[in-house]
């Protein structure tokens, strides 16, 4: 309300007067205002009974004494309640992105909201949320040096953002960043505090048992190595102390035994043994978590992830408690792995999903931008949720920033699917951006998003750069390697690039129209800087391949490529320095090209040089021909069809050092 129209509302317990128009909301069976008005039959709440977050938002004339006009919402459980207070939020013009996208909001002197009675349906799936990873190069770097400098790394004021953001999508669960450098969440025990604030539920990442940090948790001068065979006692004493400490909250809790950071487990090679040890650690983990809670096993949520080698074991026998959630990962891509079995979809776990919008490893990361296709999303998540995938939906949204699109989408379709359908998937983006910017460009925001998510999906901007990240060949990351795009059939890298700078050229033209800047720098964030780096970066990319191309052949224009490449690499720092710099330097340290894992796609590609022939030379080249063919004197001149009007070129350069003088005519 203070951002919509400057002014504060007051704001009062049950156990104060009420005023004569107020707000009144509260979780059924919590609220003695809402009591009341249940005993006069002023609401009736039925419907919201034994739901899980759902709510009733209906104006109530008369509800209590002294109160004429009331706008009344109730929820079936705390989350419900908070969902349905921040739908009037949302109504009135308040993005859940107004903080995390900077989404402007639209000052108003009144606000008149017509309330028609309205209650929300259950969520699609019970546990949605994101799994903030690979933090080590945005995130954490802009907690530790900018947002939250007196902790110097992720702490409660980052995390606070971070569930208040969720609340808004109206997610319900989050698994907090595990790489080395950031702090382990439940070592600042402020962050479980914060977390039961605003009612999220916590869980951890696939290879983080019973929400134990290993990769920075484990001591091992302290604890002993992490193996189960040898140190089974401590193991088990450590993961059994953090869960009496976290007993008192709402958790999710994984079952699991992998290896330091999301590495292998020590253990046998013979997968019969490694099959019996898993199956002994997660018993054993389990009955850790009866013993604290003082609950059935299956009254406690609980969840395995058969994430990669884990995968194996699992189709080794391994046998799971009937009511723990098992979680399918996509291939690291976008792409299901796998779907319950008919014998597994009656399970009463259920089933839930672990898909990837950014990803750290083999046999190639995608950190920077996030692209994965909307239409392949929903159709690889409606998939798994007609294959009972309903219990738990977990997003790796790398930083969040680069992916608040597909966070946005994600828990969008977790709570609602069935809202969806192919034609709204391929639209939201769009549907997205209007709700932040308004309805100006919708038009160019749809053309911009179909060719990004085209191009993209032909070659992630990531995957641009030469080799393979992770490899074991010393050649894999020789810059002088070029792309699969060809310079000489099907015109690929001509219209690529053609089709990239078009896009880069709108939303250039969009953003220099804008002079707000609110808007501006929400648009900077969510489309400007993905169209534009990735324009920038496959510019560089193939203006360096064709630049060593063209010096095979000797062409004097070799020089211009080279300056044409340097150029695209200066504009990329450069527009990623003004993301950083945006809002007076807000967002300072969370964008950054070099992501410190080796990365190799954004280094300047190996350019060459050529040496003239002193005075003018002729070269010719056909379209279609080899790269040498340009030092022959003869050709071979492409095949002309008058049914298909196709168009050819025929390159003409010089490779002297003087000007070149030329004609062309047609003979007979």
């Amino acid at each position: 309300m203070k951002e919509v129209s400057g002014q504060i509302l007051g704001v009062a317990t049950t156990k104060e007067a009420p005023q004569k128009n107020c707000i009144i909301v509260g979780t059924l069976g919590h609220n003695e205002w809402i009591d009341q008005m249940i005993a006069k039959k002023k609401l009736d709440v039925e419907p919201l009974k034994d739901r899980w977050e759902s709510y009733l938002v209906q104006l109530v004339r008369n509800p209590l004494p002294g109160v004429d006009k009331a706008l009344v919402i109730v929820g079936s459980d705390r989350r419900g309640a908070a969902y349905g207070l921040l739908s009037v939020s949302r109504n009135i013009g308040v993005s859940p992105w107004y903080w995390w996208a900077d989404a402007p909001i639209v000052k108003k002197d009144q606000l008149h909201l017509k309330v028609d009675k309205y209650i929300s349906k259950e969520p699609t799936v019970k546990y949605r949320g994101i799994f903030i990873n690979d933090e080590d190069w945005g995130l954490y770097r802009w907690s530790k040096r900018n947002f939250e400098k007196e902790v110097g790394n992720f702490g409660p004021r980052t995390y606070a953002k971070v569930c208040e953001l969720l609340l808004r999508l109206q997610a319900n669960y989050l698994c907090p960043a595990m790489h080395d450098a950031s702090m382990a969440f439940h070592r600042i025990p402020e962050n479980r505090v914060v977390a039961d604030r605003f009612a999220i539920i916590m869980g951890s990442s696939h290879c983080e048992p019973l929400l134990f940090n290993t990769a920075s948790e484990w001591k091992r001068d302290k604890m002993g190595e992490w193996d189960y065979i040898n140190n089974k006692k401590s193991v088990d004493s450590v993961l059994n102390a953090r869960v009496k400490e976290c007993a008192p909250f709402e958790n999710v809790y994984t079952l699991a035994l992998r290896g330091l950071h999301d590495r292998a487990m020590n253990a046998s090679n013979d997968m019969g043994d490694r099959k019996d040890m898993l199956q002994e650690a997660l018993m054993a983990q389990r009955q850790m978590l009866i013993d604290a809670i003082g609950k059935p096993g299956e009254e406690i949520p609980q969840a395995f992830t058969p994430y990669k080698e884990v995968l194996d074991v699992y189709d080794e026998g391994l046998e799971l408690p009937d009511d723990v959630t098992i979680i399918w990962p996509d291939d690291n891509y976008g792409y299901m792995k796998r779907l319950s079995s008919p014998k597994e979809q009656k399970r009463s776990g259920r089933s839930g999903v672990y898909y990837h919008s950014s990803y750290l490893g083999k046999p190639h990361d995608h950190l920077w931008m996030n692209t994965i296709s909307p239409t392949l999303m929903y159709e690889e998540l409606r998939k798994a949720y007609d294959a009972t995938a309903d219990r738990i939906w977990l997003l790796n949204a790398g930083d969040i920033k680069s992916c608040e699109f597909a966070v946005d989408y994600f828990l969008t379709m977790a709570f609602d699917i069935d809202s969806f359908n192919f034609e709204r998937a391929a639209n939201y983006r769009t549907e997205w951006l209007c709700g932040m910017l308004g309805d100006q460009y919708r038009n160019e925001y749809q053309d911009v998003v179909n060719s990004f998510y085209k191009l993209a999906f032909a070659r992630k901007p990531e995957f641009m750069g030469w080799g393979y990240q992770w490899t074991t060949d010393k050649h894999g990351r020789e810059r002088n390697t070029d792309t699969d795009f060809s310079l000489t059939n099907y015109r690929e890298v001509d219209n690529r690039l053609s089709e990239y700078r078009r896009i880069g050229s709108t939303v250039e033209k969009i953003l220099n129209s804008m002079s707000d800047e609110k808007q501006k720098a929400c648009f900077y964030q969510t489309l400007y800087y993905p169209v534009k780096g990735c324009e920038l970066l496959n510019r560089m990319i193939l203006d360096g391949q064709r630049n060593r191309w063209y010096s095979i052949q000797q062409r004097a224009s070799t020089k211009e490529l080279e300056k044409s490449a340097k150029a695209c690499y200066d504009s990329l720092e450069v527009i990623t320095k003004g993301y950083n710099s945006l809002l007076g330097g807000k967002w300072d340290h969370v964008m950054t090209m070099k992501q410190g894992f080796a990365a190799a796609y954004f280094e300047l590609p190996k350019l060459r040089d050529v040496e003239l022939a002193p005075t003018a030379s002729l070269g010719v080249m056909a379209e279609g021909e080899a790269v040498l063919k340009g030092l022959q004197s003869f050709h071979s001149l492409p095949c002309f069809n008058t049914y298909l009007r196709q168009s050819y070129y025929v390159d003409v350069f010089n490779k002297g050092a003087t000007p070149l003088k030329w004609k062309a005519a047609v003979t007979k």
